[in-house]
């Protein structure tokens, strides 16, 4: 992995390019070069996918509660059409950008955070969005990104002390502490499990000495253990998750449908909107749970193949990050595509119940317009990256 260190580049034809610098040391990007290929390619594979199984899971649900049957399918589709302009947009910007506003884009997440509490819109029984005119508006997907660019800047600042608890530690902790108590607020513990998860992968791949690690994972332990036994809803969903079974008609409903689901599907599947727990069998067939409808639809086959697309997506994003030209980049591409693996094996693993059930999104896939633009923005930054990559896989 390029760490910006070395005084010159090696580019794709032998050239020895000579390298500019900042004021800060970071290396100052030119524009050449063309944005990763195969990465765009498995992102607009699986952005269609997504959009299609949007259609075939919600036709059922959009006409019983909207009386249009294409309702959820055209906004989705309308958002990803915009979030892929978007993408292409913010893939042409110098990703050093980010790193000049990263602390802007963590106090708009602190200030989005605190309104939620008192303005912020109910729907399943927690408060987490916020209403913005046209559609809702989740403040913890953007707290997601600022957490990477922020941990990104600071490690690419403090890259020689990153050993030292003053400068390995303490930020990081701190920054963790304030989004993850305002997310608590909301009852989000899913969320905070991703957040903790991707700071301390950064943190890792930063360079912290390795005993906090330690002292981190009892922290955790302990508010987990904590929040579970104050917080009834969730430990409900544990007991559901150990046997559904005990509580057919209520906690352990919604898996035992997403289950049914997955094994009426076979081999081959039902064929794409022959589902029949979307007939309102399966609570959000069309968000949370639309892998148990692909699995229904397009069988053991199917759902393979879309787990082949992430899979290869997510090798090619930690490709894009060994290969950038500075630690920046490094980093901010590296946390990206760990955020974006994370949300595919949580949702994935409580779909099937293999987790306890948590409120996940899946990446591309599941219905929500604004999730689906930042899911976009994100892949647009790592595409920034790859453009000032000097190793290309075509």
């Amino acid at each position: 992995m390029a760490n910006g260190s070395n005084p010159a580049i090696i580019s794709t034809q032998g050239e020895r390019l000579p390298v500019r610098r900042n004021k800060d040391g970071s290396v100052m990007m030119d524009e050449r070069g063309l944005l990763d290929l195969p990465f765009l390619v498995l992102v607009v594979l699986l952005v269609t996918i997504g959009v299609i199984m949007v259609f075939s899971s919600s036709y059922a649900r959009a006409y019983f509660k909207e009386g249009n049957s294409t309702y959820y399918f055209a906004r989705q589709a309308i958002f990803a059409v915009l979030g892929i302009g978007g993408m292409l947009f913010v893939s042409r910007i110098n990703y050093q950008l980010w790193r000049s506003v990263s602390f802007i884009v963590l106090a708009v997440t602190v200030f989005f955070l605190l309104l939620v509490p008192i303005f912020g819109t109910e729907e399943g029984g927690a408060k987490r969005w916020i209403w913005i005119g046209f559609t809702s508006f989740q403040p913890s997907e953007l707290a997601k990104v600022a957490i990477v660019l922020t941990f990104a800047t600071l490690m690419s600042t403090y890259r020689e002390k990153m050993q030292t608890f003053r400068y390995g530690v303490v930020p990081f902790a701190l920054i963790l502490l304030v989004i993850c108590g305002l997310v608590a607020l909301e009852k989000h513990f899913s969320c905070i499990l991703i957040l903790l998860t991707i700071g301390a992968s950064m943190m890792f791949l930063g360079g912290t000495d390795l005993k906090w690690f330690g002292y981190g994972a009892i922290a955790v332990g302990v508010f987990a253990f904590l929040y579970l036994k104050f917080m009834g809803y969730a430990s409900a969903r544990v007991t559901a998750w150990r046997d559904p079974a005990s509580d057919p008609a209520g906690d352990g409903y919604q898996i035992l449908q997403s289950l049914y689901a997955i094994g009426s599907g076979g081999l081959m599947g039902l064929g794409l909107g022959r589902s029949r727990q979307k007939y309102l069998y399966l609570p959000e067939e069309h968000n949370d749970y639309i892998f148990p409808i692909l699995c229904e639809e397009l069988g053991f086959v199917g759902a393979m193949v879309v787990l082949v697309l992430f899979m290869l997506l997510i090798i090619r994003g930690y490709w894009i990050a060994m290969h950038a030209r500075d630690r920046f980049g490094a980093l901010m591409a590296a946390g990206l595509t760990t955020h974006l693996a994370l949300q595919v094996f949580l949702n994935i693993g409580v779909v099937t119940n293999f987790l306890p059930a948590t409120g996940i999104s899946l990446p591309f896939f599941s219905y929500g317009g604004t999730a689906l633009l930042i899911q976009l923005f994100e892949v647009g930054l790592i595409l920034s990256v790859s453009r000032q990559n000097d190793n290309k896989l075509l």
